[in-house]
């Protein structure tokens, strides 16, 4: 399957709407450039270049220039031009982005290229733009109460920040008016649930401009959160028989130049020396520290599949307009993995990783998941390591293997890692927004640079093949993903406070206080709110902290040796033994049930 885009009716409303933008932008300022202006997933967007900025208060007047356009009820209208002469009339009409694409088309081959013109109803042009097309019929097939401009946002044309800084225009496009509505009330619900918002209100992390941007630090609560994120994963690795190592934060460069980073990864942070001379540099990524410790020790075909896990911090460099929340960061943990093995076990460790996955998943409750397989742009072999042959037998290993997991897949060309093709798994959050989360990138070129062998049955020496996985990816952009798919309301195995304790009143401490002790030595996590402050406050304090779990003592608890149970989730109470709450609470954790009540 390929990551060509799927023309279908919404695609082409969407498509066709940038037209219906862009020629409403150029009707409004007739001198701005035009660039590009694909479909997305909730829309489209295209990018300008204005003479002078624009603002949201400009949005509705170029809403209703394109309702006005769309109710014209113009067409489309295809033609075909030489690259030379497709050239010679872009740069009639001044406008440099649509002549360098051109250029581009030229420079890999192309002879010919497609326009895409607008008519009114005389036939009369109104609107041209470069375009591959994947349009209505009649743009009065556009509902035109089913789109809404969302936001501008600043754009480097072909993402250089050397070049002309263009102005992005979003909107949201649906086939219908009810559409729009839920997918706006969807966004409004994912500003309440925005991490970052949440992660400051709870105590979960904090940034520091002292310390610096993109660069996390965990308040109590929130190192709790990740401290069982990052355990969990290791219980589920070390059961699959992956042995955990431990490496430094940096390494000379000498390192990264023998694996490549240092030439094709542009996030590496700047490079040290120390006072011998030698140069090094802040680890952007574990492999090559892993590589040294494969090559450590000689290795017999017998120890395979050998796999390597660790939880450990890399650093890059990331642009600071890049920067969100815990979501991209310079500093990011992850749960990262190599497998080396046999060339004959790749397709069986791949099914053994992506089983483990699965089942990792689901202990969040992600279901809905999406696959894409990111393989070399043929075009451009410069960029990566490696020979042709050994290429296509990764990008065909892991075809395969997607096809007998039997989840459907697309192919992205361009998108692989420069030493080997991927398998990116996305999922959706409770919002129904899709996620990157899983990388298995299959690499036969760094066993090649660092020269890795192991003997085989026959005495000599082979290759391995190396597998580089995450499956969490990064334990703080996780965490960011987590936080917002739960609303924070973690499950009660991952709340940092799992059980608050609420005495009615003063007399009622010395039982709450026997409560606390018991639940403590379960290893339930708990938090005391002593009875200064009323009954309701404390209990609106328990709820707005996400506790799963209140536990109002009065006196018929304490007469019973029981426990109101406040379920923080359904808001429903029932009273229940204090021995039954302390057995069924702490069997919910250990089990790490997803959906785990009492009340």
């Amino acid at each position: 399957m390929s990551a060509e885009p799927v023309i279908d009716d919404l695609y082409k409303l969407r498509h066709s709407l940038a037209h219906v933008l862009a020629q409403a932008v150029l009707k409004l300022w007739p001198n701005t450039k035009i660039s590009i202006g694909p479909p997305i997933d909730t829309g489209c967007y295209y990018d300008f270049l204005f003479e002078e900025p624009i603002t949201d208060e400009d949005f509705k007047s170029i809403e209703k220039e394109m309702r006005s356009i769309i109710n014209k009820g113009q067409t489309f209208d295809s033609e075909t031009l030489s690259t030379k002469d497709a050239i010679k009339f872009w740069k009639g009409r001044d406008q440099q982005f649509k002549v360098e694409l051109i250029e581009d088309l030229a420079t890999e081959g192309e002879t010919e290229v497609t326009h895409y013109r607008n008519l009114d109803a005389d036939g009369n042009e109104t609107f041209i733009d470069l375009c591959r097309g994947g349009h209505v019929e009649n743009l009065k097939e556009i509902p035109a109460d089913g789109f809404k401009i969302m936001s501008l946002a600043g754009a480097y044309w072909r993402g250089d920040e050397t070049r002309d800084q263009l102005t992005r225009i979003y909107v949201a496009a649906f086939p219908s008016k009810d559409e729009l509505k839920a997918h706006l009330e969807m966004l409004e619900e994912a500003k309440k649930r925005d991490h970052r918002k949440l992660g400051k209100e709870l105590g979960l992390f904090t940034f520091s401009d002292r310390v610096g941007p993109g660069l996390p630090m965990f308040l109590p609560k929130g190192e709790t959160v990740k401290y069982e994120l990052e355990q969990f994963a290791r219980e589920k690795k070390e059961h699959l028989g992956y042995t955990f190592v431990g490496i430094p934060h940096i390494a000379k460069t000498e390192l990264y130049e023998l694996s490549g980073h240092m030439g094709k990864y542009d996030a590496m942070m700047p490079v040290m020396e120390d006072d011998d001379g030698d140069q090094y540099v802040l680890k952007a990524m574990n492999c090559p520290h892993h590589f040294e410790l494969y090559n450590a020790q000689p290795h017999s075909y017998k120890e395979f599949p050998i796999r390597f896990a660790e939880n450990t911090t890399c650093y890059r460099n990331e642009k600071s307009g890049e920067l969100a929340g815990l979501t991209r960061v310079k500093a990011l943990t992850q749960d990262d993995t190599h497998h080396f093995v046999r060339l004959d076990q790749i397709e069986s460790e791949i099914e053994m990783i992506l089983s483990l996955m699965e089942q990792i998943f689901e202990t969040f409750g992600f279901k809905d998941i999406h696959v894409k397989i990111s393989v070399r742009d043929k075009k451009k072999k410069g960029k990566y390591f490696g020979d042709d042959a050994l290429w296509e037998k990764s990008e065909q290993t892991l075809v395969k293997a997607a096809e007998k997991w039997g989840v459907p897949f697309i192919v992205d060309d361009g998108e692989a890692a420069f030493y080997g093709p991927k398998i990116d798994v996305d999922v959706n959050d409770a919002l129904g927004r899709g996620w990157q989360l899983t990388t298995v990138q299959l690499d036969f070129n760094q066993p090649e640079n660092f020269d890795m062998t192991y003997v085989g049955e026959d005495g000599k020496d082979h290759r391995p093949a190396v597998l580089h996985v995450a499956v969490l990816g990064s334990t703080q952009r996780f965490m960011g993903i987590l936080i917002e798919h739960f609303a924070a309301l973690f499950p009660l195995w991952l709340a940092p406070v799992q059980v608050g304790i609420l005495p009615v009143a003063d007399v009622h401490e010395d039982y709450a206080r026997s409560v606390e002790t018991q639940l403590k030595e379960q290893g339930i996590r708990t938090e005391y709110l002593d009875s200064l402050e009323s009954l309701g406050k404390r209990i609106r304090e328990g709820e707005k902290s996400k506790t799963p779990y209140l536990l109002v003592l009065g006196d018929k608890e304490k007469e019973r040796e029981g426990v109101a149970v406040r379920n923080v989730k359904t808001k429903e109470q029932v009273e229940v033994s204090l021995k039954e709450f302390i057995q069924k609470t702490a069997e919910d954790i250990s089990e790490r049930r997803l959906d785990a009540s009492i009340g």
